[in-house]
């Protein structure tokens, strides 16, 4: 039986007036990587967002509904949003790194969690390059800017940086889409070796890429999830006439 990391219950979003999401229900695995596709505007980036309530910092936004994460609601009044954010980290599709060196920004969070000490933070670093396949690249270079780091090292970074206060739920919003082929696949093949620690949520325009990572793929249109099973069954055998017609490249 797999084992539930998050669970949304009759999810509903505004814009103001205008519904983003509507009525999600959905059941994410621990440990697995769950895909979103779709085609833009269609409500998977704002959902991803909801995850970890980065929604809560734009203007006029209502949320109706329930976020489960270990059957916690993470819309209760008393969460701590600096805790949650802790716990789930987010990788983007453009790199944010800080202007600081690549040490920096890897202990940036660290410090802001209160550990000072030079031998734990430098455990950290090792660690965390380790993880994101980028050790053997830039142990070298670690007082050099991040951003003097190709593209591909750079959204390594960001992913390493998302490790470092060890997070059990990575979401990544397109985290490849600005890269070649080859940064591609190695971003690819870090979120295989990273599920079997952490639960990986990613969203994604490349359908090839959704078949090749994920575990899980929820398929969503105008703001409705219209089907959400395991990937092959998804790209093989969908059971909606419109996840049929997306994945084949019908429309969308």
């Amino acid at each position: 039986m797999k084992e539930t990391k998050i669970l949304t219950k009759d999810l509903n979003l505004y814009y103001g007036q205008k519904q983003a999401l509507k009525q999600i229900a959905i059941d994410i695995p621990a440990n697995k990587v769950t895909a979103f596709i779709g085609p833009s505007g269609c409500g998977k980036s704002t959902f991803l967002r909801v995850l970890n309530r980065m929604n809560d910092l734009i203007d006029n936004v209502k949320i109706t509904g329930e976020v489960l994460i270990e059957d916690v609601n993470i819309y209760e009044k008393n969460i701590d949003v600096v805790n949650l954010r802790k716990k789930i980290g987010m990788v983007f599709q453009k790199s944010n790194l800080f202007p600081k060196t690549i040490y920096e920004n890897l202990v940036y969070g660290p410090k802001i969690n209160g550990i000072r000490n030079k031998k734990v933070l430098d455990e950290i670093v090792e660690r965390t390059l380790t993880q994101a396949a980028l050790l053997d690249e830039v142990k070298d270079r670690l007082n050099d800017p991040g951003l003097s780091l190709s593209g591909g090292q750079q959204q390594r970074l960001c992913i390493a940086r998302a490790l470092a206060v060890e997070p059990e739920i990575i979401l990544m919003d397109e985290p490849a889409s600005a890269l070649d082929p080859i940064s591609t696949a190695k971003i690819e093949e870090l979120i295989h070796e990273l599920k079997s620690k952490y639960t990986i949520v990613i969203v994604t325009h490349n359908m090839q890429q959704a078949a090749r990572v994920s575990d899980q793929t929820a398929f969503f249109y105008l703001g409705e999830l219209i089907e959400y099973d395991k990937t092959t069954k998804i790209f093989t055998n969908p059971a909606k006439k419109q996840t049929e017609d997306y994945v084949t490249g019908r429309f969308g």
